[in-house]
């Protein structure tokens, strides 16, 4: 699948051919496209003479980037302590499981993204899953399949 790439040339034009401002170039295509595509990377380079490795050093070192696109709804399981202690890891497994999908993958049809993350911030609600920006608490697996469902039928946000 080919990429236009007309928003990223609008991208680096908008921060200039600094090198210092490569990490927030990245960051803005990554917000245009849901991930920054890696057709992308040999015009970033180019245009900020930078070579495609320290590109691909940048997005592989932190987290925040992705190389691939990600589902519409990403679901997101704390496996903080709280969390752990509270059955975290079985519903992350459960999860898991059900979308046919491991730790930082994509279903086939783009709806979901699964990630573990290492803390949500919600002890108290422990285990807790997000989805996107929706958090719900004391999760069990029968929870994990109406949230599962209630996102295909598209009544989630």
């Amino acid at each position: 699948m080919s990429v236009d790439l007309a928003q990223v040339e609008t991208i680096i034009h908008k921060h200039g051919r600094e090198r210092g401002g490569l990490i927030p170039l990245l960051q803005d295509v990554q917000a245009a496209y849901g991930y920054v595509p890696s057709e992308s990377i040999g015009l970033i380079a180019r245009e900020l003479s930078v070579f495609p490795v320290e590109i691909f050093g940048i997005l592989t070192f932190y987290s925040q980037f992705y190389l691939s696109p990600r589902g519409k709804h990403i679901v997101r399981v704390c496996q903080g302590t709280a969390c752990h202690v509270m059955g975290g890891k079985e519903i992350l497994d459960y999860f898991s499981s059900r979308l046919g999908i491991a730790d930082g993958e994509t279903t086939d049809d783009g709806l979901f993204s699964l990630e573990r993350v290492a803390c949500l911030g919600c002890c108290g609600m422990a285990p807790v899953v997000a989805v996107g920006d929706e958090f719900y608490g004391g999760v069990t697996v029968q929870d994990a399949d109406k949230l599962i469902a209630k996102y295909r039928a598209g009544e989630g946000k």
